[in-house]
This record gives structure tokens, C-alpha cells and sequence, in this order.
């Protein structure tokens, strides 16, 4: 057993850089540096380097996740008596990706509790505490007091990281991002497991996107991620369990902020709800009801969210959490005064017939960053009101000047480049797609 007076990062890192398995102690000693500041920052990104090249096996990766939770507070539902499981749903991310915003008061509405700790937008990928932060008044910054009390009261929160939860992800995660070690599976596993675990969860459901709007490059890491997550939850001691889900195309028929929470409150209130984003947001919940044991068979779990999506009941919790945490009483009632779209409006067309055979889905995201809706810095000013509408599936048959996509913008000076790069993100070809992929694949367990 390595006490702190003996640790010496360093040899860890040689260890590991040599290809030989760490101890469990040795892994926890060097995340208690990290979260002491006895590591350095040349010594967290060597160490991650050294993961990256040589991996880590099941038992490292629980060690390093557990270490990871253990690093702050660990939330405790105990003492609140709850008549349901703690449960949660995390996302790889991508474009349109919505869900969260239905999966949280869907699934408490069928009696889970469901305390979601989320993300801002990365890179192409949108983030859902950037959409929630486009409500007025809504607060994703509250103490863990708060964080279990709206929990314990409506039966779902949205908010992000507090501070002294999983201390030592955010400082692992600021140097893989200019390290170029993000993309490490065993790092990735830790970082969303370490922040997930120390929300106290009892279940939870993973969906790793895969496709050209996914983080992973491919669908063999979509799948490697998938299971690696499932074994170290597992491991840790939580029910886990993973779908793979199609990021071919964005998931909503929208990306941006205000408009992707207007495409929730449209699905929850019954007024849309798009095909593909209800596939996924049903896989994902009744996943979840499965893993958690809220129903005992598929059925009984669609039944059980379809009725509360009918009756509403989802949607008035989405309404009064959004209350509990300083938005407005009116939102469903009001959402066009609340959720305002930006001013200039320019509309995308195909440019010939034929069928649409591939969307470059990731560069969807990348207009949207252009546009202001995203960060290219973390210290990057977010515009809300902007973002695209009215995509254009993949597979339909269009004619020369049909609807592609509407942009949103404020800057009139971005917009021509915006509408070019959407032109480029639609292949339009003579014949359709032979084979069609599905949307969600078989869980993962």
C-alpha cells in the first residue's frame, strides 16, 4: 500500500509508460496528488499519454474511475428516504441531441429519481446546460443542497458540475484537451463515470452516438467506448448498461440552444414529436426503467411513458423544475416571449434532383458554432437565439430548390458562409441509400 509520504508520481508514470498494471493504490495515490496539487500538470498530461498508448485493463479502469468519484463528495440519497431508484442517462454527444431534456421528467414521471449532472457544448457537440441556460432565469449553477432538494421535491434536476464533485476529473480533463489524450477509452470511461458515480446513482444508461456527427471516429470505438463504460459501471457498482445510437444525421430536426429547447417542450406537450428523436428518447428511457427496474418488460416500460407523455404528467415536472431552479412559471404558455430565434432568417436549397444520401453531420455543428451558438474558446460567449431548423432527412428525395435547412443568425457577415457550408454538408446523389442503418442498435448490458 503506497501512503502519501512514499508516493512518487513519477514512478507511476514510468510504470504505466512501460506497459506494466498499476495497483489499486498506486492509481488512487497518484488521483489524491491530483486533487492535492502534488501532481503536476507535466505529470498528469505524462501519464495520460502513457494511458493512451497503453491502455489499462478492467480492474485499472474501475480503480481510476472510483478514484476519480472518491476525489470529492459523493452525494448521498439515504437520509432523504426516497421511494425510487437514483437513476441517470449520459450521451457521447452530437447534434440535435435533445434527449435529455424529455428522458429526466419522462422517467421520473415513472417514479425514478433522476439527479443529471450535465456538460457544455465540445467542439461540434451541443451541450445541454448551454440549452438550459438559454430559459431565462434558470439556474444550472446551485449547491448540492439545492441539487437533492429539487430532486427529493419534483423527481428530476438538471444542473451542472459542482465544484467539489469529481475534483480530479476537471483537472485530468483541462490537460488531456491540450494534450491531445482525450480520445484515450480508459480516460474517457473515468472521466463520464467519475462525475456520473458521485451523483450517488443506482442505474445508469449510456448512449454512445455513432456516425459522422459522433465524438468517436468509428463504430468499433463507439462499441469498445459502450462496453468499456458497462464493465467499470458494473464494476463500480452501479447498474449500467449502453445503447449505440445512430449520429448519421442530426438527432433533432433542429441544433442550437433556444430552438432545441423549443423542439423539447413541443415533444413533451405533445405538439411534435419528430420520428427519430421519439425512437431514441423511448430506447433510452425504457433502457433506463429496464436497468433501474421500474418495469419488468419492454412493454410494461413503453406503456408507462406513453401514458405519461399523454396524460402530461411529463411535462408538468419539466415545468415546475424549471421553476424550482429560477425559470419562468409560463414557459410551455409563453415559450415564443421566453425562447426568442434570432433576426435574420436565410433558408438552404438543393442545388439539383436526386435523393439525399449523406449528411456531413458534424459540419451541421460546426455552422452552428460559426453562427455563435457554440464555443471555439471555453472563455467563448454563447449566443442562443441562434441555430438551424428544418433539416432535410436523410434518404428523402428532393428537387432542385427544396428545404434544406433555415438559418438563424444575428451576423449577416457569417451567414453566406454558414448557408455554402450546409450546401457541402447534404450529398445529394442519383439513386437512394440501398442500405438504411438503424437508428438504435441493441443494448449493450
Amino acid at each position: 500500500m503506497i501512503t502519501s509520504s512514499h508516493f512518487l508520481p513519477q514512478e507511476v508514470i514510468r510504470k504505466k509508460r512501460d506497459g506494466a498494471v498499476l495497483a489499486n493504490s498506486e492509481i488512487a495515490a497518484f488521483v489524491q496528488g491530483i486533487t492535492r496539487d502534488e501532481v503536476s500538470e507535466g505529470q498528469i498530461a505524462a501519464f495520460a499519454m502513457a494511458v493512451f498508448f497503453n491502455g489499462m485493463n478492467a480492474d485499472e479502469r474501475v480503480a481510476l474511475t472510483t478514484a476519480m468519484r472518491d476525489s470529492g463528495r459523493v452525494l448521498d440519497w439515504k437520509p432523504l428516504h426516497l421511494p425510487g431508484p437514483i437513476v441517470d442517462k449520459h450521451s457521447t454527444g452530437g447534434v440535435g441531441d435533445v434527449v435529455s431534456l424529455m428522458l429526466g421528467p419522462m422517467v421520473a414521471a415513472c417514479g425514478g429519481y433522476v439527479p443529471m449532472i450535465s456538460g457544455r457544448g465540445l467542439g461540434h457537440t451541443g451541450g445541454t446546460l448551454d440549452k438550459l441556460d438559454s430559459i431565462p432565469g434558470y439556474q444550472t449553477n446551485i449547491t448540492n443542497e439545492k441539487f437533492q432538494q429539487v430532486v427529493r421535491d419534483v423527481g428530476v434536476a438538471i444542473i451542472g458540475q459542482t465544484a467539489d464533485l469529481a475534483p480530479a476529473d476537471k483537472r485530468m480533463y483541462a490537460t488531456r484537451d491540450v494534450t491531445a489524450t482525450v480520445e484515450s477509452i480508459p480516460l474517457i470511461t473515468a472521466s463520464i463515470l467519475s462525475k456520473k458515480l458521485a451523483a450517488g446513482l443506482d442505474a445508469l444508461v449510456m448512449d454512445v452516438k455513432a456516425g459522422s456527427g459522433a465524438f468517436m471516429p468509428t463504430m468499433e470505438k463507439s462499441i469498445e467506448l459502450a462496453r468499456s463504460i458497462v464493465e467499470v459501471g458494473n464494476g463500480a457498482g452501479v447498474k449500467t448498461s449502453a445503447i449505440i445510437t445512430n449520429m448519421n444525421e442530426s438527432l433533432a430536426p433542429c441544433a442550437g440552444n433556444a430552438i432545441e429547447v423549443i423542439c423539447a417542450l413541443d415533444y413533451l406537450s405533445g405538439k411534435s414529436r419528430p420520428a427519430r428523436l421519439h425512437e431514441v428518447t423511448m430506447a433510452l428511457c425504457v433502457e433506463l426503467l429496464l436497468t433501474a427496474g421500474l418495469a419488468d418488460s419492454e412493454l410494461a416500460a413503453t406503456q408507462a411513458l406513453a401514458g405519461c407523455l399523454d396524460n402530461g404528467r411529463a411535462a408538468e415536472l419539466f415545468a415546475k423544475m424549471v421553476v424550482e431552479l429560477g425559470g419562468p412559471h409560463d414557459l410551455f404558455e409563453a415559450s415564443a416571449r421566453y425562447l426568442i430565434t434570432a433576426p435574420i432568417i436565410k433558408t438552404v436549397h438543393a442545388g439539383g434532383d436526386g435523393f439525399i444520401s449523406a449528411i456531413d453531420t458534424r459540419a451541421l455543428g460546426l455552422a452552428v458554432v460559426s453562427l455563435g451558438g457554440g464555443r471555439r474558446r471555453a472563455s467563448d460567449k454563447i449566443d442562443f437565439t441562434v441555430g438551424l431548423n428544418n433539416f432535410a432527412a436523410l434518404g428523402a428525395s428532393v428537387k432542385a430548390g427544396d428545404l434544406l435547412a433555415t438559418v438563424y443568425a444575428r451576423d449577416a457577415h457569417v451567414v453566406d458562409e454558414v448557408v455554402r457550408s450546409i450546401e457541402a454538408a447534404f450529398t445529394i446523389s442519383d439513386q437512394a441509400n440501398q442500405v438504411i442503418l438503424p437508428m438504435v442498435y441493441p443494448a449493450i448490458r
